[in-house]
């Protein structure tokens, strides 16, 4: 009887199991072993097989390599000698480009010099102009200092006045329609008159403008001087007014109007826009104020009218000369129509002799055509 060795559970091992068990567990590892060594044999096998496989691929890659690198070295020569010719000709162009751009940078420097020339002789022109100018500017300064000088004189002021008056109405009118310092019926000698058309009244023009009595109204330093200098204008103003109404309108020798020349603009838009009610006190006493511009619009209606008038006195004489003309072209007509009779006259008479003409051809034509001999009788009219 075998000898239990130890109990597994309920199950007690006895040597002979045990044994038996040993003898079965080192065939099964034998068996184990023997399948293992097979697989690793069958793995080293194969790991071979890939060895080779892989070797003989690498061999293929390196004869693809050196495949490549073969090629890769003719494309290299060939690349080289293309960049070679190719550096050659952007060599060749880049110095050609250099070239052209040295020439055309010479020309352009060139015409930028003779440019700056031109310039440089044109500013010294321009600044010659402006010495000039500057000269100008200095005379008229002078001539402006003069100026003030002449107006701050009385005397000197209303000669200033008189002569700008005059020079609007010599440029404006011919020599005998006006006349300046002449004596009127009552005495008095206003600056100027101008002859209307037709015989009519004359126009009475005065430039006697109370300059100073503006100049203090401009010149006042505060509101009280101000005022006093506006009070004492006004009445400059109205007594110079009162003064060309009384003495230079007369009935049947002056117009029914005169002028008070201002012979300055802006102060005859300060007067209008300041002083409307002097302008109309003296609309009122029948006295417009002009300034230069003005009086110069007033001589041109005038020339105007004096050319209107000059036309209307030539009016007969222009008939007359119609008529004449009318005359002359009637007895014109007459002559041309007995003309034309002649001529048609003389077609007549040509008309006749061609017929004569024709008629003595066609006989000529019909004795030519005949054989005249002594047996042949006469033609009746012959």
């Amino acid at each position: 009887m075998d000898m239990v060795l130890f109990t597994l559970g309920d199950v007690p091992v006895t040597l002979s199991y045990a044994i038996a068990a040993a003898v079965a567990l080192t065939a099964l590892l034998l068996v184990i072993l023997l399948v293992n060594s097979i697989r690793s044999g069958r793995q080293r096998a194969e790991e071979a097989t890939l060895a080779i496989n892989r070797s003989q691929e690498m061999e293929k890659h390196l004869a693809d390599m050196m495949r490549i690198q073969n090629e890769m070295t003719g494309r290299m020569q060939t690349m080289s000698e293309i960049f070679g010719s190719r550096t050659s000709d952007l060599a060749r162009l880049v110095n050609e480009r250099l070239d052209s751009t040295s020439q055309r940078m010479g020309q352009a420097m060139a015409e930028t010099r003779t440019k700056t020339e031109e310039s440089l002789s044109k500013l010294h022109e321009r600044l010659a102009v402006i010495d000039r100018a500057q000269s100008t500017i200095t005379e008229l300064s002078g001539e402006i200092v003069s100026l003030q000088s002449i107006l701050s004189n009385k005397q000197q002021r209303g000669a200033f006045g008189q002569g700008r008056m005059e020079a609007i109405i010599a440029d404006g009118l011919a020599s005998n329609g006006y006349a300046f310092q002449t004596t009127l019926s009552n005495g008095s000698r206003p600056d100027c008159v101008i002859y209307m058309p037709n015989d009519a009244p004359r126009l009475v023009i005065d430039a006697k403008f109370p300059l100073e009595s503006w100049q203090r109204l401009k010149a006042a330093a505060n509101d009280d001087e101000a005022k006093l200098a506006k009070a004492q204008f006004k009445t400059d103003i109205t007594t110079h007014v009162r003064a060309i109404s009384d003495k230079y309108l007369i009935a049947g020798e002056t117009q029914d109007t005169a002028f008070m020349f201002v012979p300055s603009e802006s102060i005859f838009a300060d007067l209008h826009e300041q002083f409307e009610d002097l302008v109309q006190r003296a609309i009122r006493h029948r006295v417009v104020i002009v300034s230069p511009s003005l009086l110069m619009l007033s001589i041109q209606v005038i020339q105007a009218l004096l050319r209107d008038v000059r036309m209307r006195e030539q009016a007969h004489l222009i008939q007359k000369e119609v008529r004449d003309l009318l005359t002359d072209v009637g007895r014109l007509d007459e002559r041309v129509r007995k003309l034309q009779t002649h001529f048609q006259q003389a077609n007549n008479d040509i008309g006749d002799i061609l017929v004569s003409t024709g008629k003595v051809t066609r006989r000529g034509e019909k004795i030519d055509a005949l054989e005249l001999d002594e047996a042949t009788p006469r033609l009746a009219g012959e």
